[in-house]
């Protein structure tokens, strides 16, 4: 959520910044809003007043000579008109308050202002490329046929499981996929500092709230019939952040705090039909190895390009050619002030695919949550920064590998950094 000081003092300003973001700020909505808050505020202040005036009337007409019963009963009369009063614009405020607080969770953040100018994903910016995609002197295949050896991935199992945009994994695809996990998590852990996590795969429409993914994207998430209160989770971004809500980081030299966490996470993906229905790139239920970080205001920037620099590792690590991209403005998610994305060569597609986004959300994020930490410097408290990153999307991770590795004869060769937790086989989906 924006500082809803910010607004006030510069609603103009704040709603040039949103453009950017393709967002559209109704200035004049938001100031009857303001007004009629005001408006509230003022005369509930007056009725507080006009109320302890009355309560002092009593002893003023018993020294004018009235009898103290009558006194009291012409006060109480006042009192009680007062109180009604009082009554309808405490629930007229209550009201009020709430549609300015809706009003106000519905605004994305502000991009940051070296955020590229841009409507759509055409207008993102290059800024590195690593590796040469491969030349084949064979036809290229795509995952989907090359896992179709063995019924390795079987997507026609996963529909009759469940329906479309499911999969399942069999043998060596199945461990590689698990390998996948471990290298991730062991490379995040021992060389780049994150403490590992396990958390619930069902939050509460609090949690949703915090990172921002409700009210906006209700559409998006499952939520569970049995409790309306639980959803299943879209990413890890949302539990893990979530456990610095409503608390304050008491010791400023733990930050920055970094955690990693691998998850399943659910999307019902509504708005894309027709896109990606080949494959295992756009799945309701898919793994990832997510990377959150809590930071002072002060570290946010740096730490953002340290926590993309971990995502790209991976990519590294395994060999497999990407480019990161800065989001333009119109292109970057509702709580981001500042995004990278990492696209990986596939092969099969003969392009480049999103495989890991990382963002800083500033204190977007930590307004929402109460997420504090105690400044050493004056004492207070003051809003975190949070960031968070896929480090990487396992599945995509996992097509990448398979497209990007094969052989003429249709087996994969498999990294060698994988190897470990493939007891040391080089190749999988050998004829």
């Amino acid at each position: 959520m924006i500082d809803a000081k910010t607004l006030r003092q510069d609603a103009e300003d704040v709603a040039r910044a949103l453009a950017r973001k393709r967002f559209t700020l109704d200035i004049a909505q938001y100031r009857a809003l303001e007004e009629r808050r005001k408006g509230c505020d003022v005369e509930s202040q007056g009725l507080q007043a006009a109320r302890n005036q009355a309560s002092r009337r009593i002893g003023e007409l018993v020294r004018e000579g009235v009898p103290v019963d009558e006194a009291k009963a012409r006060a109480g009369q006042e009192m009680a008109e007062i109180n009604s009063a009082l009554e309808r614009v405490r629930e007229e405020g209550e009201v009020i308050h709430a549609e300015l607080d809706a009003f106000l969770a519905a605004i994305p953040n502000l991009p940051d202002a070296d955020v590229p100018e841009g409507a759509s994903e055409e207008h993102n910016v290059e800024v590195l490329r690593w590796g040469t995609p491969r030349v084949f002197d064979f036809p290229v295949r795509d995952h989907v046929d090359l896992g179709a050896r063995g019924a390795a991935m079987d997507f026609d199992a996963g529909a009759r499981l469940t329906g479309s945009r499911f999969v399942v994994l069999r043998g060596e695809i199945a461990r590689l996929h698990r390998a996948l996990i471990q290298f991730m998590l062991d490379l995040h852990t021992a060389e780049h500092g994150y403490e590992e996590l396990n958390v619930p795969y069902m939050v509460n429409a609090d949690a949703l709230f915090g990172t921002g993914q409700l009210p906006k994207f209700a559409e998006d998430l499952f939520r569970l019939g049995i409790d309306e209160g639980y959803y299943l989770i879209p990413t890890a971004e949302v539990p893990v952040t979530n456990l610095a809500r409503d608390a304050i980081v008491e010791d400023a030299a733990g930050l920055p705090r970094r955690m990693v966490c691998h998850t399943p996470c659910f999307r019902s993906e509504a708005g894309s039909y027709g896109k990606d229905q080949r494959g295992m790139i756009r799945q309701h239920q898919f793994e990832k190895v997510e990377l959150v970080q809590l930071v002072r205001p002060d570290q946010s920037a740096a730490a953002l390009e340290e926590l993309t620099g971990h995502a790209e590792a991976v990519l590294r690590r395994l060999g497999l050619p990407y480019r990161k991209i800065v989001l333009c403005g119109g292109d970057m998610g509702f709580a981001a002030r500042k995004t990278y994305d990492l696209e990986v060569w596939l092969p099969g597609q003969d392009k480049y695919r999103e495989i890991s986004s990382c963002s800083n959300m500033g204190d977007f994020q930590a307004r929402r949550m109460l997420a504090r930490w105690r400044n050493p410097e004056t004492g207070k408290p003051e809003l975190l920064h949070t960031l968070n990153g896929s480090g990487l999307a396992v599945g995509r991770t996992l097509v990448a590998i398979l497209e990007n590795c094969q052989n003429a004869d249709g087996s994969v060769t498999v990294p060698a950094v994988l190897r470990p937790w493939m007891n040391g086989a080089a190749s999988i989906l050998n004829p």
